[in-house]
């Protein structure tokens, strides 16, 4: 088998067999075909796309060009949740918790942050002592004894996505529909999952910001879990305003754990979390529909289960427990914090995601590239959402950094994100639709 020959068939528009997809994905893992062979043959799926089994093909095989997560052994039904990215989305800090306090298995593989949208994994080592390298044995032990993990990506799992997502990113590629959802689903497939809920955001905070991409990514996901195997269901959510009220790492990790505590957290957030978690229940089995799911959901949030779950799974994973007691105690804040104020009288007509998680990184709680560190205590607490009618001088947020420097360049961006008008603006509805 010739990678030429692969290459130019994809680039007359032609598809390939099973086993021509396999030898790509394990040669990117291996090494066996070149950089500037397979960046070709990224460019020709770029422009020639890839049929629905082809997508499939791609994505098993990157899963299996390393290892696998093995969980059979643990009894149940596992389930992840996959969001595609925002600002202010820390959900999986409170879902992954009260699935498992519902009698769901969670083996939850999350990310960093990189750019303006932060990451599950750097919220989670806000925490002190939290680890999220995980050996397998080690996240196999947690499950049995526990339902819940949340880790990243292991040791040799999808070798090959690592190989083909840094070339996508220098070639331009990126973009390419059935390549996002295979480097989103072979990591999915490599952890043994039967079920999968999705966050498919649009929206000026999110990946793809148009309304209509983001359906036909989500369409793409769905179609292509199900022929893996993997029964999944996609909420469509809107992204043009900060989700909840904390940007950052500590910051969104206290504003869970209050919520796990039982206080009232904002409504939008409050909103997405029992959704994800009323269809995650479902998919477990352990409800008939997902309004049962929702129900459910909000009584392990009363009785104390999911917090019980989530100082359990802190404790495995090496962290400080005291957390999920004390949070505003024991989650890190920024030394340094000014507050931005409205500018005039009038309604909160603009409150931009994109800009403020970027002035998240600017304040330190996120990447500009993938080796920088972050301020676990950096971040912004806001104080006003679309909508709310506001007097001059009214707090918008508190904004916080450890450097004076950084504070003063996040507040001038987070202001850049603001407009206060006289009139109302016209919101869109948060969750816009649910793809089962």
């Amino acid at each position: 088998m010739r990678m030429l020959d692969l290459i130019l068939r994809k680039r007359s528009g032609g598809e390939l067999n099973t086993a021509e997809i396999e030898f790509i994905a394990m040669g990117a893992a291996t090494g066996a075909v070149p950089d500037y062979q397979l960046s070709a043959w990224l460019m020709a799926v770029y422009f020639k796309g890839l049929t629905g089994r082809e997508t499939a093909d791609l994505t098993r095989a990157m899963a299996r060009s390393g290892d696998r997560l093995d969980l059979d052994s643990i009894k149940g039904v596992k389930v992840d949740k996959h969001s595609t990215g925002g600002v202010g989305d820390g959900v999986s800090l409170a879902l992954a918790p009260v699935a498992a306090a519902c009698g769901v298995i969670v083996p939850m593989m999350s990310g960093r942050g990189l750019g303006h949208t932060g990451g599950t994994l750097d919220k989670l080592e806000a925490v002190k002592g939290f680890k999220v390298r995980l050996p397998q044995p080690r996240i196999k032990a947690q499950l049995k004894a526990t339902g819940l993990s949340m880790f990243g990506q292991t040791g040799n799992l999808a070798p090959s996505d690592k190989k083909l997502y840094s070339l996508r990113d220098a070639t331009c590629t990126v973009e390419s529909l059935p390549l996002i959802v295979a480097s989103i689903l072979s990591k999915k497939y490599a952890e043994g999952i039967s079920g999968l809920v999705m966050d498919v955001k649009y929206g000026s905070g999110a990946f793809l910001r148009d309304y209509k991409p983001s359906r036909e990514l989500a369409v793409a996901l769905m179609k292509t879990s199900r022929l893996l195997g993997i029964r999944c269901v996609a909420l469509l959510t809107a992204m043009e305003e900060p989700l909840g009220l904390a940007i950052g790492n500590g910051i969104e990790m206290e504003q869970s754990i209050k919520i796990l505590q039982g206080e009232k957290g904002p409504a939008d957030f409050t909103e997405v979390l029992e959704v994800l978690a009323g269809w995650m229940i479902k998919l477990g089995g352990q409800a008939r529909t997902p309004e049962e799911g929702r129900g459910k959901a909000r009584r392990a949030i009363a009785d104390g289960s999911a917090l019980e779950k989530l100082r359990l799974m802190v404790k495995w994973q090496g962290g400080d427990p005291r957390v999920a007691d004390d949070p505003v105690r024991h989650m890190p804040r920024a030394k340094f914090s000014a507050v931005a104020k409205a500018p005039a009288a009038g309604f909160l007509y603009r409150l931009d995601a994109r800009t403020i998680g970027q002035a998240s990184v600017v304040l330190g709680a996120g990447r500009g590239k993938a080796e920088d560190k972050v301020d676990f205590g950096a971040g912004l607490l806001l104080s006003a959402k679309l909508g709310d009618r506001l007097a001059k001088g009214a707090p918008l947020a508190t904004i916080y950094s450890s450097d004076k420097k950084k504070l003063s360049e996040g507040v001038k961006m987070f202001m850049s994100a603001v407009e206060v008008k006289k009139s109302k603006p016209s919101k869109s509805k948060l969750i816009k639709e649910i793809l089962v």
